[in-house]
């Protein structure tokens, strides 16, 4: 069994990055004037036309595509990988390649090694402007999103009126196959529809008064799907003849929801923040007042009943808020990130009532503040009591702060990152916590200096460390760090 091969050099790789002797070590540096993106071993630069491989000892060009048009220019993007045991049509389908959204609605399937177009689907004319590209089921439906629908100045002052808000195009994956396009229209769905998408069959809807509503997408598409189509047929549709996703046709939009289809659940939480996770169901939301902002109940699905121990708040006087989600390892827990601390929580029966469900913590982790006092009042070396005027706050940057928390899936491991900011030189380390006990198994120094007021992202992937930078002026540094085993010679 190859898998079981596979687990085993993953535990291999695992203890010998923890060893201490192992160093991570900075073997590549870029900067660029537009966004930089990173996929599983390949880095992508001047939006998606240059990819590198960070797999190498050194980083190097895997494909460099001519400058292109503004029209070419590249919206979004999605890595897909060839899903295991399937038998597949075409030879090319069983590497990586990259789907990319332009800005002119082509939908474009690309080699991730190459480069090279694999496939090409035009999704609409200029009716509607798809931007956006998400996953409904990892690496099996794939769903194309659109900016929201907005009439122009010229026509909303003669009062037009148009009901389409947003269009959602749904593909199976590998190999490419149209599901269905369906619109969210407010005379079905309401006038303060502020967002929508598609995850795990669900289709959730937000509204701007914090109201989130979610449907059953399947039951949908079932009830209102007027004819399915296949990519590269000839269809007639509304009195239009052409090729299902070929230039000038596109797709046609055949879900067309013509009342309110049965409502699964709803609930009102602030800034439309709601999470499901756990076992048994459970979901996430914060009241929806400004006053509640990082305070989180933890409801059952069920009933709505509230957990034991079910409202989690740091207390925490910061700038930024605390954050919280369920654990991506499917353990059913929960992570609840402060500046300075990370609860572990998981869902356990209440004594003696096994319809209950208690919140209690797994394990925390803690920044290092051990020389951190917060005094209000301080006496001077002649004596003379002075009174601060007003407290720390929990996320100041002169103080050990938690930036980012992630979990490699992989290797089993919590990474965190922490910054300290003293005057403008901040220093930042990745740590590796055991993701079942929270034990520290492993600290990086990451070298570049952090500032805290830039925007930062740290990708851990197995071996590799990789930190990107969005500096003013929309600057992009990429600092890139691999794995060491130091010998006798190198000390």
């Amino acid at each position: 069994d190859a898998g079981v091969a596979h687990r085993k050099n993953l535990g291999l790789l695992r203890e010998i990055m923890c060893q201490e002797s192992t160093k991570f070590k900075n073997v590549w540096t870029t900067h660029s004037a537009s966004p930089i993106a990173y996929e599983r071993g390949r880095i992508y630069l001047d939006n998606y036309q240059c990819c590198i491989s960070s797999i190498a000892q050194e980083p190097r060009i895997l494909y460099q595509k001519p400058k292109c048009s503004k029209s070419e220019k590249i919206e979004d993007a999605l890595l897909l990988e060839c899903p295991l045991g399937e038998m597949l049509p075409s030879p090319s389908d069983y590497k990586s390649s990259l789907i990319v959204l332009t800005v002119q609605n082509w939908l474009l399937r690309l080699s991730a090694d190459s480069g090279e177009i694999l496939e090409k689907i035009y999704l609409a004319g200029s009716c509607c402007k798809f931007r956006y590209l998400s996953w409904d089921t990892p690496q099996e439906v794939m769903v194309v999103k659109s900016a929201q629908n907005k009439l122009p100045a010229a026509a909303r002052q003669v009062s037009i009126q148009q009901s389409a808000l947003f269009y959602l195009a749904v593909f199976q994956v590998l190999p490419l196959s149209f599901i269905g396009m369906l619109e969210i229209n407010k005379k079905i769905f309401g006038n303060s529809v502020t967002d929508v998408a598609v995850s795990n069959g669900i289709l959730i809807v937000m509204y701007s008064m914090g109201l989130v509503r979610l449907y059953n997408f399947q039951a949908i598409s079932e009830q209102f799907m007027e004819q399915p189509f296949d990519l590269g047929h000839e269809f007639n549709w509304n009195g239009q003849v052409g090729v299902v996703g070929k230039y000038p046709f596109g797709l046609p939009c055949n879900i067309k929801i013509t009342d309110t289809p049965p409502l699964l659940f709803e609930a009102s939480s602030l800034e439309n923040a709601f999470q499901i996770g756990g076992y048994p169901w459970h979901y996430i939301i914060t009241p929806n007042k400004k006053k509640h902002k990082g305070v989180f109940h933890i409801c059952s699905l069920k009933d709505n009943a509230l957990a034991k121990n079910g409202i989690q708040d740091m207390k925490c006087c910061s700038l930024e808020p605390d954050w919280i989600y369920f654990h991506p390892d499917m353990s059913g827990r929960i992570i609840h990130v402060g500046p300075n601390l990370i609860k572990v929580l998981k869902l356990k029966e209440v004594k003696n009532n096994a319809d209950q469900m208690e919140i209690a913590e797994d394990f925390t982790i803690v920044a290092n503040r051990e020389n951190c006092v917060n005094n209000t009042v301080t006496v001077t070396a002649s004596g003379r009591v002075v009174k601060k005027r007003y407290n720390l706050l929990d996320d100041d940057p002169e103080q050990e702060t938690f930036k980012i928390v992630d979990y490699e899936d992989e290797l089993d491991l919590l990474s965190t990152v922490a910054v300290t900011q003293i005057g403008a030189d901040g220093k930042a380390h990745l740590d590796f916590h055991c993701n079942e006990h929270g034990i520290l198994l492993k600290s990086i120094p990451l070298l570049e200096s952090w500032d805290v007021t830039f925007s930062h992202e740290v990708y851990f992937d197995r071996d590799l460390v990789l930190h990107v930078e969005q500096k003013p002026n929309r600057r992009f540094s990429c600092y890139v760090y691999q794995m060491v085993c130091d010998t006798a010679e190198d000390e």
